[in-house]
């Protein structure tokens, strides 16, 4: 019994302190950071290989959001002003442009599921991330202190019946997210997926931004879904997969 209390107590822990995360990010009107990221993908024949790139994010609640990412394989830019999203794919001169309404929220879930253009960390840039992440958890656990880029952080581990994911949060009055990763814990291979955050920016630190991208002349425009080598999964990779 003292150890199904302790569990419990452990499990709640976490729980407040990722709640109290969610709240202080959900609550700044402005931020920005930036990031580096890495995608494990397992080849067929089982081999892991790790995909890094970098990039920066601008948000502006409830409708502006402005990224940018560069891998091996892409330099790609994306915003959203609340009428229109934009995406340009510098390395293969194309872009898409589309009319868009409603909140980062809504514009997330559609990058997602209509063209298939996920926005990094995009779990946590939600207007309540707790509501997003926490329902579908099992267990959680409260792993102590880390430190990461010099910066302290809680680290806490999550649960769920498709994918475990950890998180390392700042400690003190701005508990930003510092590290989030995700494991595919039913996936040969376990890939993970890793984000880092640095130059965390809220509030009146967050530098002005147009929220728009220069479209090069001689662009092609394309189909959102079609920009090539917009994701962290390049087409060369792509292929190494299937074949």
């Amino acid at each position: 019994m003292a150890g199904m209390s302790a569990a419990k107590a452990d499990d709640a822990q976490a729980k407040a302190m990722f709640k109290a995360m969610s709240d202080y990010v959900s609550g700044q009107k402005a931020i920005s950071f930036k990031f580096d990221s890495n995608l494990d993908v397992v080849t067929t024949e089982q081999q892991k290989l790790g995909l890094a790139s970098s990039g920066a994010v601008t948000i502006n609640r409830p409708d502006k959001i402005h990224a940018t990412r560069t891998g091996g394989f892409a330099d790609v830019e994306f915003t959203f002003d609340g009428n229109t999203m934009t995406l340009l794919g510098r390395n293969a001169n194309a872009y898409a442009k589309v009319s868009a309404t409603g909140t980062i929220d809504q514009l997330v879930d559609q990058l997602r599921d209509k063209y298939h253009r996920p926005l990094p960390a995009a779990d946590l840039l939600m207007a309540n991330p707790y509501d997003q992440l926490m329902p579908d958890v099992v267990d959680a656990k409260d792993l102590g202190s880390g430190v990461i880029h010099g910066v302290e952080c809680d680290h806490l581990a999550f649960r769920t019946n498709d994918f475990d994911w950890q998180i390392w949060i700042a400690q003190g009055s701005r508990p930003y997210p510092v590290r989030y990763v995700i494991t595919s814990s039913k996936v040969a291979g376990s890939p993970q997926y890793t984000i880092d955050v640095t130059d965390w920016k809220a509030g009146a630190e967050v530098a002005s931004d147009s929220f728009s991208v220069a479209i090069p002349a001689n662009a092609k425009q394309m189909n959102p879904a079609d920009l090539p080598d917009f994701d962290e999964l390049g087409g060369i990779f792509k292929a190494k997969l299937e074949n």
